[in-house]
């Protein structure tokens, strides 16, 4: 772990990152140097949530500019631990929060939120912090994290924190270094079919099934391929016929060959 100022012991936030960091990481920086006294980072490609056809290769790394960053936006802590760090060979202990792993992101990336869940709770163990601070972009993984701290009695909090977006609506993620020109045009189909389904909300639509057809059909006319598109209920994941207080729309979509996805409130 790399000490980037020596604050007294005190209330310790906690962000987790696999680097390349953006305007996201940072809110998430800042709302834990601004309610802790102490704010670490991790830094880590994680290869157990990775699939055997994804982009663990190629995912974008620069550390030498994410420690900048840090330090510029008073991180006190780093910690960027090697694979064989995090996963000691023989490795043989895997953590899976059941039915909410295989749905949704879990269905297309089989595998996913058992390596998420398991090196969560490793760093979590590891960093001992009071807060952690994650985006609500990934809000499955948000919900499940959330859950899995219930169920194994983990004294850290997680703090759900905004999307931020690009001028145009696309969610910020790391993944959009990958977007040719002509596919970051079409990628803001996620946010303006989310946004549109919120419009006809307020208008007073609460059909949740039309909802879905129509975001489908925007985003097939973009261009873009569809993964999933559904409205789920905030707590739990589970589907949603009819929308109330609790209804989020949570997207995946392939742009060209990459795939994002992006989520919203509707009521």
């Amino acid at each position: 772990m790399l000490a980037l100022r020596h604050p007294q012991e005190a209330r310790i936030g906690f962000v987790p990152t696999m680097g390349f960091l953006h305007e996201g990481h940072l809110s998430l920086v800042a709302e834990s140097t601004k309610n802790c006294d102490i704010t670490i980072v991790s830094i880590f490609v994680n290869p157990a949530q990775f699939g055997p056809n994804e982009d663990l290769e190629s995912y974008p790394r620069d550390l030498d500019r994410d420690l900048a960053l840090l330090e510029q936006n008073g991180v006190d802590y780093v910690f960027f631990p090697d694979p064989d760090m995090m996963y000691p060979k023989p490795y043989h202990t895997w953590v899976e929060v059941s039915d909410l792993s295989g749905i949704l992101c879990g269905a297309s990336r089989p595998g996913h939120f058992r390596g998420v869940c398991t090196v969560v709770l490793k760093l979590v163990n590891i960093v001992k912090p009071h807060f952690m601070y994650m985006g609500e972009k990934d809000f499955q993984q948000l919900t499940i994290l959330t859950i899995m701290h219930r169920d194994l009695n983990l004294s850290t909090r997680i703090i759900g924190c905004p999307i931020i977006r690009e001028s145009d609506g696309l969610a910020k993620s790391s993944r959009n270094v990958y977007l040719n020109s002509a596919d970051r045009k079409t990628a803001v189909c996620l946010s303006q079919a989310l946004f549109k389904a919120r419009s006809a909300v307020a208008a007073g639509l609460r059909d949740a099934a039309a909802l879905i057809a129509t975001a489908k059909a925007d985003i097939t006319a973009s261009g873009a391929k569809v993964d999933y598109v559904e409205i789920v209920s905030a707590t739990d994941l589970s589907k949603a016929d009819i929308i109330d207080e609790q209804s989020r729309m949570l997207i995946a979509v392939y742009v060209g060959k990459t795939r994002l996805i992006d989520n919203l409130q509707l009521l």
